[in-house]
């Protein structure tokens, strides 16, 4: 049983073993990045801090991507979410920081919620199946498939790195500080 800190954010086990120690700690770094972003309207997820033009919605819609990316096309082998299986990647790799000025704070809460929601069940299929030995169904060009270890420390490093950006704007829009 988690507990949980002032903010709301799951505490990840301080003596768990492997499996409980990496979901708790994704978790936590999900769960701050949320708190990063509650609560702010349209204008305060579009606030950057120059020179970067980097915003608390792209990130919203960036992470929401690399969700679907590394749990479901990835680990469970699915096609692109309907949301992103439209964009001309190519054409326009920064889509989803791009477009996210067009969306509403809730369609953008709901879009990074969804694909939490989509990979926390391809994470529990994947253990069910072979632990966190199991391998992605989809592999490189040289193709080497990671396993779920790989992409659950991977999630935790895209999460670590957003989570500071996230501080920086957060702190920018209101003066909310915090880890």
């Amino acid at each position: 049983m988690s507990s949980f800190d002032e903010q709301g954010r799951p505490q990840p086990p301080s003596n768990g073993d492997e499996v409980d120690t990496i979901l708790g700690f994704l978790e936590f770094l999900r769960a701050t990045f949320a708190w990063k972003c509650s609560g702010l309207d349209a204008d305060g997820l579009r606030a950057t801090v120059p020179p970067s033009d980097m915003t608390l919605g792209g990130m919203l819609k960036h992470l929401a991507y690399v969700e679907d990316w590394w749990f479901s096309q990835w680990l469970g082998g699915n096609d692109q979410a309907a949301q992103f299986d439209s964009v001309d990647w190519d054409v326009d790799p920064q889509w989803d920081w791009r477009s996210a000025k067009d969306d509403s704070p809730e369609q953008l809460l709901m879009l990074w919620q969804d694909s939490v929601s989509r990979s926390r069940s391809l994470v529990e299929e994947a253990l069910k199946e072979g632990g966190l030995g199991t391998l992605a169904k989809r592999s490189d060009p040289s193709g080497l498939a990671s396993s779920l270890r790989w992409i659950l420390l991977h999630m935790i490093e895209e999460y670590a790195r957003h989570n500071g950006h996230a501080d920086l704007i957060r702190e920018s829009v209101d003066g909310l500080t915090g880890e």
